[in-house]
């Protein structure tokens, strides 16, 4: 199939979170399975142009606004080409989508539909019939309704199908209706079962009731978003699609094993372990830890934002430090947690050291350096963590929701398959209680942690098979445009 594939962010160039890790590796894994895949993303600032090759000029119409000049750039990510949409007035900024003071940039709206629309004229441009439309949350999810109503006549886009992929509902791109004029959307999709949202707009509300194949990123999610505690609001509308699909994330074991892992003191394997061990030393000395080979080392690596359940640990941690503990943090997010977590560091500078940013070489040095790895989310579509930590022998402590539940096997369950520690209540008192389990499984019962360790190295969540399950989710996207097309 000839698929376009639109993100806002992919990780080798702009990252803030999980969407960008996929948008790079599932065109990766795609194009492995001989489809012609074409990414693209806005440039932004953070981007070098001067390692893109220019494909010239191309205008972008924003309706009653006139018609904007950007620049497409070009390069290779691994086998799959990528394109750039080059536009300073929108993307020329020190981040992705917020300020220097966190807040959402006030033209975010404005941004994306240019994007969107840059991304369709792309198509224009390189003379690339499309079969499947591939949009990803809220910065593209009003590509499907654009597909249906602008583009529509477009010999290129004629027989296109859209998928969505959901990779957090929790951001929905909610806005002033005036963005429909620039859209070019027809004020026909201002109703209740389409944009129309509290008199404003609402992209992903749009996508979902819009795009002919709907999916998010684990199993679990899926069917946690029909329900109102992970809907936001849109879990009606959910329930009313006939199928949405959950995929779990895959992850690049090309970059993420300890076999192989560049940013690693000492390599290790399952069969042999004895590099842990240098990789925990040197985490300790770069942290400014005692150096303990013997001390239940934890880390967690992450935005600093309540969804990563932040606010768990906060109320846990003075009873967590009674242990015989050590932790390393690593994220940035909300001013209030990142004072916090500092504060704590600066009070017991022996057993908790914090490195607030985020900085690649160090996550990985933490996922191969820890004994556990902490994910107290309130929710997790997927979750890529986890799955790192198995591999790297490093035992996840979850709350079980999302994709968290669908990867990881609780040590009540039995040895034989168990790969992590699990709790269900989103309180610091249930978090508290596994986080004692654990570290006393690690202290007393060592058979049983270098077992659950064995069986994490020894899974595989790899693209190869979420890959397939998107191929199927196209051909079902296809048949679905087509049916629709008859009618």
């Amino acid at each position: 199939m000839n698929i376009l594939y639109a993100a806002s962010e992919v990780a080798e160039f702009a990252k803030s979170g999980g969407l960008a890790d996929v948008a790079s590796a599932l065109p990766k894994a795609l194009k492995k399975l001989k489809h012609n895949i074409k990414v693209v993303m806005p440039r932004y600032y953070k981007i070098d142009k001067s390692k893109l090759t220019s494909l010239g000029e191309m205008g972008v119409a924003m309706g009653i606004w006139g018609e904007f000049w950007c620049e497409v750039l070009t390069c290779k990510m691994g086998q799959v080409d990528i394109y750039f949409i080059d536009y300073e007035r929108y993307f020329g900024r020190g981040d992705l989508y917020t300020d220097e003071h966190g807040y959402s940039y006030g033209d975010n709206d404005e941004r994306f539909v240019f994007f969107s629309k840059a991304a369709f004229e792309l198509v224009k441009k390189l003379n690339f019939k499309v079969d499947i439309i591939h949009a990803n949350d809220w910065h593209t999810a009003i590509m499907p309704l654009m597909l249906e109503s602008v583009y529509r006549y477009e010999p290129l886009l004629a027989d296109a199908a859209s998928v969505l992929t959901i990779h957090n509902m929790q951001h929905q791109g909610k806005f002033s209706k005036h963005i429909i004029d620039a859209a070019e959307v027809g004020w026909e999709s201002f109703t209740s079962d389409n944009l129309e949202e509290f008199g404003g707009v609402n992209f992903l509300k749009s996508g979902i009731m819009r795009s002919d194949a709907l999916n998010t990123v684990s199993p679990k999610y899926a069917k946690e978003i029909c329900t109102p505690e992970f809907g936001w609001g849109l879990d009606g509308y959910l329930r009313s699609r006939e199928l949405l699909f959950g995929i779990l994330n895959g992850v690049d074991y090309d970059e993420w094993s300890p076999r192989k892992d560049k940013f690693l003191v000492k390599n290790y394997t399952p069969e042999d372990m004895s590099g842990k061990k240098g990789c925990k030393k040197d985490l300790q000395r770069i942290f400014n830890l005692l150096e303990d080979e013997n001390v239940a080392l934890i880390g967690f690596v992450g935005r600093f934002a309540k969804q990563k359940g932040l606010e768990l640990l906060a109320g846990a941690i003075r009873e967590i430090l009674r242990l015989h503990v050590q932790f390393v943090i690593l994220g940035s997010g909300e001013r209030w947690a990142e004072g916090f977590f500092n504060d704590v560091a600066n009070r017991y500078p022996q057993k908790v050291s914090t490195y607030i940013g985020y900085n690649n070489e160090m996550a990985h040095k933490i996922e191969a350096g820890c004994d556990m790895f902490l994910m107290p989310s309130m929710f997790e579509p997927c979750g890529l963590n986890q799955i790192y930590s198995l591999k790297y022998g490093t035992l996840p402590i979850v709350r079980a929701v999302g994709g968290l539940e669908d990867t990881i096997e609780n040590l009540d369950n039995g040895v034989s398959k168990s790969n992590g520690f699990k709790f269900y209540e989103p309180s610091s008192k249930a978090l508290t209680g596994t986080i004692k389990w654990a570290v006393d499984i690690y202290y007393n019962d060592k058979s049983t942690f270098e077992s659950m360790r064995q069986n994490g190295m020894s899974e595989v969540f790899s693209w190869d098979k979420s890959a397939k399950e998107y191929e199927a989710l196209y051909k079902i996207a296809k048949l679905k445009k087509e049916l629709k097309d008859d009618r």
